[in-house]
């Protein structure tokens, strides 16, 4: 099953929730030569479309939405498009594009609107070397249904998702049931980071190097990631279930962590990208 979990760059295309054998979530990333265009529809999902690289327009319903995007991820801020279910959407390439396609089932949805830089909540989470910068995309309080998007900055040498924690069981304020796909981006030759996804109940223990464009399914287990020294990384989370919360549990044997960030001071490279 660990196998099935960790998708390698260039042998997944399209995420659906029948390929990943959960109820809601799908993800893709739509990679355009400059002047291109992609037609697709949101069907009976809600969707958000994160530019990865490049820019690009959107058009949909008769809106046009301008998304001037960024060279890369670790370039600039991120510009993102909601759309709800229900929208045939045409996006043209107005320079090489990488726009990651979060989606989750859904019988309502917010506006169409375009997120931009401006609005996005940044979070600098942990201290010393756990601190991390987490961009909220598409959060639990955002116009949506289901959908929950976050991009997440790791310095080189820093711990992130960490402690490990666990989104796989409805405790109410305590923990949210929640499927999450994680997708990397890394820079520099050799570049990758390391990922840990474990379930003791259910015999699950992933420990794996990640590189840029891989994706990591998340139904259920604890969960953790690590930049190697000289190696940043960056991941988009997609999450979604039948509650918009980020509530979740940390590994018992290791929730004290957080008590030790008391007093200390936070990576000081941190925000790596800001509006």
């Amino acid at each position: 099953m660990s196998e099935d979990l960790l998708l390698r760059a260039g042998t997944w295309s399209v995420v659906t929730p029948a390929s990943a054998g959960w109820r809601y979530l799908s993800f893709e990333v739509v990679s355009l030569p400059a002047g291109a265009a992609a037609e697709r529809s949101s069907g009976g999902d809600e969707v958000c479309l994160v530019v990865l690289r490049g820019s690009c327009r959107v058009r949909s319903g008769g809106e046009t939405f301008e998304l001037p995007g960024r060279g890369d991820v670790f370039s600039g801020p991120p510009w993102s498009v909601y759309l709800p279910p229900g929208r045939e959407y045409r996006v043209e390439a107005l320079e090489e594009l990488d726009l990651a396609v979060s989606g989750a089932v859904a019988e309502r949805g917010g506006p169409a609107r375009v997120i931009r830089p401006d609005e996005v909540e940044i979070e600098i989470r942990g201290a010393g070397s756990a601190t991390r910068q987490i961009n909220h995309i598409l959060p639990p309080e955002g116009e949506a249904h289901r959908l929950i998007v976050v991009e997440v900055y790791t310095p080189s040498g820093n711990w992130s998702s960490y402690p490990p924690h666990k989104h796989d069981e409805d405790r109410g304020d305590a923990e949210a049931a929640l499927e999450e796909i994680y997708h990397y981006r890394t820079r520099g030759d050799g570049a990758f980071g390391i990922q840990r996804l474990y379930s003791p109940r259910r015999e699950l223990d992933l420990t794996a190097w990640v590189a840029d464009g891989d994706v990591l399914l998340v139904p259920h287990g604890y969960h953790m990631a690590a930049a190697p020294h000289a190696y940043d990384l960056y991941y988009l989370n997609a999450l979604a279930g039948d509650r918009r919360s980020l509530a979740a549990s940390d590994d018992p044997a290791m929730g004290w962590i957080r008590e030790r960030w008391a007093g200390m001071e936070a990576d000081p490279r941190l925000p790596m990208v800001q509006p």
